[in-house]
């Protein structure tokens, strides 16, 4: 009786050795190639290198060693068509039974800063995803392994009945064509990154899982999360140094709350979340005048909300956040002082995460197919801003209309910021009309409306915003402009001596 192969050539030696000398044990013969095969040897267990099978030797630096027939058609034949078994025997070519195969680091490889095209070229795998893809086209007939985490449960199989069974066999081979697929699209992503086509015809985006989840934003809902592999700081790369396990609704808003904090750069910038909205952002000279800020902004919303700040928590920041409830505080690092005051709230979630600098796309999911669009940069030059009032903003309020312009950029649209001093006193979001929106902003900020600056993120369709502003005591917009009414809005402005600035852009967030 003709022996069952496996040919077992693997990146990743963890656990092959014992699954080889299994394979042994239940009558296989092992075939291997290069690292593989010499692992296995110094092992003590007994493998026919390929070249052997082949009659051909590696060559090109093992570029070349397992694109050959005698290996491929050994995977790929069908079993059950007699034409494809004569042409073995007509050949003298042996079945390949079990294929075991994972590739060469290629994301390892580019994630070192060192690293350069040199090695990442190198490190792009050819024969392996073409045994895997092979074994897995023919998983009627063959077992195909990617995952050490897979070893026991084929051994098992095997001990038990002699073979894998057909339904293990087909989880196998999608297992193996994900495993592929996500190796060219880590390949595809990371070349893409060095050409200028912003929206090519075919995209690929490679993510891998992080965790999963125990719901999606409701408990009816599965859930999980995934990363780009090629990505080392962000929200994807943090480290959770307390508290219960983080939620889909959690880190939604963890990631509104990095996006708030990095356009605030060079400042200390304390930033409150939530349901994917900034309820309170502040600035200040220092974290805890920033976090006192975003706390006033909203000290409703703020209950049970994310909190997030850009740079290193510190003890008084802390005991000033540990007076509310809330669900989770993010920073690039806390001192000690500061975990110790927190580490009494045993289900306070803390997360180090190094924040970023936008970059990439923005993906929305939509029946059918994505849409694909450049994360909104932009932020105004004050060289192009137009004072369209007959009074200009004074320094201050020019300060706090830059700030409120940054802060209402990442509220849900028609969207209003209203800000004094560097912190924000009233939000308006995600309205379907602008003036609802500003309706709310002033509501919500109450007396500490009176003085401050509003930031709308779209246009006055008409001055009924204005009047509204002026009546609570307002003193000055910024606005994009661009509506047929805009100087409806400049004359009630002026009416007021409201100082009015267009920015000439917008910021829809949807």
């Amino acid at each position: 009786m003709q022996k069952r192969k496996a040919l077992i050539s693997v990146s990743r030696k963890e656990g092959v050795v014992e699954l080889a000398k299994e394979l042994k044990e239940l009558g296989f013969e092992i075939i291997s190639t290069g690292g593989t095969y010499n692992l296995l040897k110094e092992s003590g267990v007994e493998a026919v290198q390929v070249s052997d099978i082949t009659g051909f030797p590696e060559i090109l630096d093992g570029r070349v060693k397992t694109l050959h027939p005698f290996v491929h058609a050994g995977i790929l034949a069908n079993r059950n068509n007699p034409e494809h078994v004569a042409q073995l025997v007509l050949f003298g070519i042996e079945p390949i039974d079990l294929v075991v195969v994972n590739l060469y680091p290629f994301k390892e490889t580019v994630l070192d800063e060192n690293a350069t095209m040199g090695d990442a070229i190198e490190n792009i795998d050819i024969g392996g995803p073409t045994l895997i893809r092979a074994a897995a086209k023919n998983w009627e007939s063959v077992t195909v392994l990617v995952d050490p985490q897979d070893y026991e449960q084929v051994i098992d199989e095997l001990r038990d009945s002699g073979s894998t069974s057909l339904k293990t066999r087909f989880y196998l081979a999608a297992k193996a064509f994900r495993h592929t697929a996500f190796y060219d699209a880590v390949i595809s992503s990371y070349f893409g990154k060095g050409t200028r086509v912003l929206f090519p015809e075919e995209i690929v985006l490679p993510f891998e899982k992080v965790q999963e989840l125990r719901y999606g934003e409701n408990p009816h809902q599965r859930g999980a999360f995934y990363k780009d592999p090629l990505s080392k700081k962000g929200l994807a790369n943090y480290v959770q140094i307390q508290g219960k396990e983080l939620s889909f609704n959690n880190l939604h808003d963890v990631n509104a709350v990095l996006e708030t904090l990095q356009d605030f750069y060079g400042v200390s910038c304390a930033v409150a979340v939530k349901h994917a909205n900034p309820c309170g952002v502040g600035v200040g000279e220092n974290l805890l005048q920033a976090y006192q800020k975003a706390y006033e902004g909203d000290p409703v919303s703020i209950y049970g909300g994310i909190v997030g700040v850009n740079d290193t928590l510190d003890e008084a920041t802390a005991l000033e956040m540990s007076k509310q409830f809330l669900e989770v505080i993010v920073a690039p690092d806390f001192t000690p002082e500061a975990l110790s005051v927190l580490e009494k709230k045993k289900n306070l979630r803390l997360l180090k995460v190094n924040l970023s600098t936008c970059s990439g796309f923005d993906i929305k999911r939509v029946e059918g197919g994505v849409l694909l669009q450049e994360k909104d940069l932009e932020d105004f030059d004050e060289t192009e801003l137009t004072v369209v009032t007959h009074r200009a903003p004074t320094p201050e309020e020019m300060a706090d209309m830059r700030f409120a312009w940054k802060v209402v950029k990442h509220l849900s649209s028609n969207a209003i910021a209203l800000a004094k001093n560097g912190g924000t006193v009233g939000m308006g979001a995600g309205q379907v009309n602008r003036v609802g929106a500003v309706e709310i902003a002033i509501k919500q900020a109450g007396d500490k409306a009176r003085g401050s600056v509003l930031a709308s993120d779209g246009f006055f369709p008409f001055s009924d915003s204005v009047e509204l502003a002026a009546k609570a005591g307002i003193t000055a917009i910024i606005q994009p402009g661009g509506s047929k009414r805009d100087q409806e809005c400049i004359d009630a402005a002026n009416s007021y001596n409201i100082a009015m600035v267009f920015t000439h852009f917008r910021h829809f967030r949807h």
